[in-house]
């Protein structure tokens, strides 16, 4: 499923290519796809005539603003927006083709059929599912260290599912935040009440890091993703543990651990990510003794001793 550097990457692209047009007629193939309004004829009703003025995003979502209304698209697994020719022949399992008025399209394709369209009023995007059940955005400047510690420091549930709980930080998915954990050398078993100040700290920057550097990458090509402009990310080939169970880590050499938590599967160095308890049996890819762990690009603290923080 595309996370928050992907569908932020795909806001972007389709800025540039479709913002200021004007939607001429909508056709909607596959009617399940729309949420709000129930009827897909009201929907395409709704839209004829209105002119697309910016794409943004909130959490994993787009946000269509149009004139008067705001069509909130979720991508799901493999959903992906194109622009083409009108005429263009329409391939396989595309679902909904807004057609603009210069005579090119906008399409709507989703082989697994699992993405939705919401339309409001402007506004009402907000205060109605699904935007109304997300959480702080992490690249916001209100997602501070202390912002982060008081949503979750309270909860013995492991750190990983609460981070991937959209209710609480929206917009992280599994890449994301395997690959965060790892680069502030925290495993993803720990209970999040167990983290102290200075994991709080390290983890606050990993996230906002690591999305960052995706954002600036392109976002992660790991199965079907591409942008508005069918280019793939790149920032998979940059990934330090997320996919690569087996595969020496790149920063301790220890071959990463794949195990399952909370129904996920879950990347980690045994070595970089210590998992300190104090009694109880050691979960899967825990390290005999802490050692070095990753600091973002900085490979002088990549040596520094994570026992220093214990």
């Amino acid at each position: 499923m595309p996370e928050l550097p992907e569908v932020e990457t795909v806001a972007r692209t389709l800025n540039a290519l479709v913002a200021g047009k004007t939607i001429r007629a909508v056709t909607v193939r596959l009617p399940r796809i729309i949420q709000r309004p129930e009827e897909p004829e009201a929907f395409a009703a709704a839209l004829e005539g209105r002119t697309i003025r910016s794409i943004g995003r909130r959490g994993k979502f787009l946000r269509f603003v149009l004139d008067d209304l705001v069509l909130v698209s979720h991508l799901r697994m493999e959903g992906r927006y194109s622009v083409c020719p009108a005429d263009e022949p329409i391939e396989k399992h595309t679902h909904v083709l807004f057609h603009l008025t210069d005579g090119t399209d906008l399409r709507y394709k989703d082989v697994r059929q699992f993405g939705t369209m919401h339309l409001f009023r402007p506004g009402e995007e907000f205060e109605q599912p699904p935007l109304s059940k997300l959480g702080m955005e992490p690249l916001d400047d209100a997602f501070t260290v202390e912002a982060l510690r008081k949503l979750l420091g309270g909860r013995k549930a492991p750190i990983k599912p609460l981070l991937l709980n959209q209710a609480y930080v929206t917009g992280l998915g599994n890449i994301y935040v395997d690959e965060s954990l790892h680069k502030a050398g925290i495993h993803p078993e720990r209970p999040a009440s167990s983290l102290r100040a200075a994991e709080w700290t390290r983890l606050h920057a990993s996230i906002r890091e690591t999305l960052r550097e995706a954002v600036d990458a392109g976002g992660s090509s790991v199965r079907s993703y591409v942008n508005g402009q069918g280019e793939m990310g790149m920032f998979q080939f940059r990934l330090y543990v997320y996919g690569r169970e087996d595969e020496p880590c790149r920063t301790c050499g220890t071959p990463i651990v794949k195990t399952v938590l909370g129904g996920r599967g879950t990347h980690v160095c045994p070595v970089c990510q210590p998992y300190r308890k104090a009694r109880g049996r050691r979960p899967a890819g825990k390290a005999p003794a802490a050692i070095p762990r990753r600091m973002a690009g900085d490979a002088a603290a990549a040596a520094a001793d994570v026992t220093s923080h214990s």
